[in-house]
């Protein structure tokens, strides 16, 4: 099993979404992404009354499925209201190893749950929220027990995706966002143990930006899982062709950007 999450370092890593895999080859696209050197799965969790959606997705079937066909560290994103101590332990027992918990809806249950997830379960803990949120909101989750704070950006579910691109919407206030989540990260004295990540809207072309201002792991599906003409088939060696484009740019921005002891320069 990996154990990448939580270790800092120069390279920016990859967290490659499951949003946009094609689940009836979902084992086939998760061993062409271990092999293509991502770090590892990130798995939105829905319980259909977050931010209404009106179906949930990334069910636990999914997690288990992706599990039996990977050894890579694997997220739960929880996108749910007040999600509970017994939805973490299902997590633990069909092998989750990171749980990220939303701002939004956590309330007065958000450190309990964060104590709960470390001191019982053993497990690394995530504090996520979307755009919008104000970067204030993280400054009680920089702690100890905290793996991991990621910001989404906005996405219009409203409009029709476009072939090959992300739903997502990216703002300039999400730069200035992240370099502020960065700063209270460095000020805790905590930049070598808490990963700093942008969800949504990555691509090649703005990824450096984001290096540039500390981030230290994206989260990536449409890149890596979707082309012009639909989902990347595995067998082609689509995926992983896309995840070397990515991860080059990343490199190459992580060598620019950051230094040898993963501090940003």
């Amino acid at each position: 099993m990996s154990d990448t999450i939580g270790k800092v370092g120069q390279k920016c890593k990859i967290a490659a979404g499951l949003f946009w895999a094609d689940y009836a080859v979902l084992g086939a696209q998760v061993h062409e992404l271990e092999a293509a050197g991502v770090d590892w799965l990130h798995i939105e969790v829905r319980d259909g009354k977050y931010m209404d959606f009106g179906m949930p997705r990334g069910g636990f079937d999914i997690i288990e499925a992706t599990r039996a066909s990977s050894g890579l560290e694997i997220e739960a994103q929880l996108q749910m209201v007040r999600p509970n101590f017994d939805v973490f332990t299902q997590l633990k027992d069909l092998g989750v190893n990171l749980i990220s918990l939303p701002i939004e809806t956590m309330g007065e249950t958000m450190m309990q749950s964060i104590t709960y997830i470390r001191e019982k379960l053993d497990l690394k803990v995530g504090v996520w929220a979307w755009q919008g949120t104000p970067s204030s909101a993280f400054e009680q989750y920089i702690h100890p027990y905290v793996d991991i704070i990621e910001y989404e950006c906005r996405a219009p579910f409203w409009v029709n995706p476009v072939g090959g691109r992300s739903p997502h919407t990216m703002d300039p206030i999400m730069l200035t966002t992240m370099r502020k989540l960065h700063d209270m990260i460095v000020e805790a004295g905590m930049e070598d143990r808490i990963e700093l990540m942008e969800d949504g809207g990555l691509n090649v072309g703005n990824v450096a930006d984001f290096i540039g201002v500390g981030m230290t792991v994206g989260e990536f599906s449409s890149p890596l899982l979707k082309g012009p003409n639909g989902k990347l088939k595995p067998g082609t060696g689509e995926i992983a062709a896309a995840v070397g484009k990515l991860r080059a740019v990343m490199d190459a921005a992580s060598e620019q950007y950051r230094s040898p002891q993963g501090k940003l320069l």
